[in-house]
């Protein structure tokens, strides 16, 4: 029986969860040295490898609390930290860390942040202090996560996609991304935008408005804001987002960027 058999007969049940320890750790194992991925791109679409997801989630199961050191630093968790950070051409930042089962490529840089379980990171993203890469989420190449981004983790249900930030994206001070989001390639989220399924992002850059859901297109400029909507006890204004400008290729120097986004008046 194949280790995703295992893996998917002891989630649902049918197996004692036992049954399939080996096939799990061979699974979070691929996971940490990224020769497998919980969702990758197939022919343009993202597709979730899903039993990848039910391995981690067997992980919690399966595993014990322990003491867990990391040179001066000490934790109590199932899950071992990432080890091996220099061979793998990663750097982290005291008090940064990268659990056991993530995925960074070589020039991945971690600040005091926080990589968790099923992550994928891509060569040469910055992982800003306090920006967190929830489980499973798949990050590009050359992404900058900065100050205080939380990227959210999406677990369950098991076929639900990842949050994913495709390549060159740049994610602004305190943003958000959560359930299952998606950002396009070389998109940039002003500080402080919320992200997620159901807030509405709508493209203000032409005649008639055009909204999107969950996912950020290629290239957009997007800042945080409201719109009203009237309740029978009054009219309030809800969360949004709005694209109000798109990224060119004479802005993929990051000096052409910043005096871009001066002009829009976008802070990040």
């Amino acid at each position: 029986m194949s280790d995703r058999e295992l893996i998917e007969k002891a989630y649902a049940g049918e197996s004692p969860i036992e049954d399939a320890r080996d096939a799990v750790d061979r699974a979070i194992d691929a996971l940490d040295r990224g020769e497998m991925r919980v969702a990758q791109k197939v022919d343009g679409v993202w597709v979730v490898n899903e039993w990848l997801k039910l391995a981690v989630l067997l992980s919690f199961r399966l595993g014990k609390m322990t003491r867990i050191e990391a040179g001066d630093l000490h934790f109590h968790d199932k899950i071992r930290v990432k080890k091996d950070l220099a061979g793998q051409g990663v750097r982290v930042v005291p008090p940064g860390m990268i659990r056991y089962g993530a995925h960074c490529e070589p020039g991945v840089i971690v600040m005091p942040g926080f990589v968790n379980i099923g992550a994928y990171v891509g060569a040469g993203t910055m992982v800003d202090t306090w920006a967190t890469v929830g489980s499973c989420a798949q990050i590009g190449r050359n992404v900058h996560l900065a100050g205080g981004v939380g990227i959210g983790g999406v677990l369950e249900p098991p076929n639900a996609t990842p949050v994913i930030v495709e390549d060159r994206a740049f994610i602004g001070s305190r943003c958000i991304v959560t359930e299952g989001a998606i950002i396009g390639e070389g998109a940039v989220l002003g500080a402080n935008t919320t992200i997620t399924a159901s807030i509405p992002i709508i493209d203000v850059t032409k005649d008639t408005p055009v909204e999107y859901r969950a996912e950020v297109p290629p290239g957009a400029i997007v800042v945080q804001g409201t719109r009203p909507r009237t309740f029978p006890g009054g009219t309030v204004h809800l969360q949004c987002a709005y694209i109000i400008g798109w990224r060119e290729d004479r802005h993929d120097e990051r000096l052409g960027l910043n005096e871009h986004l001066r002009e829009l008046g976008v802070q990040l």
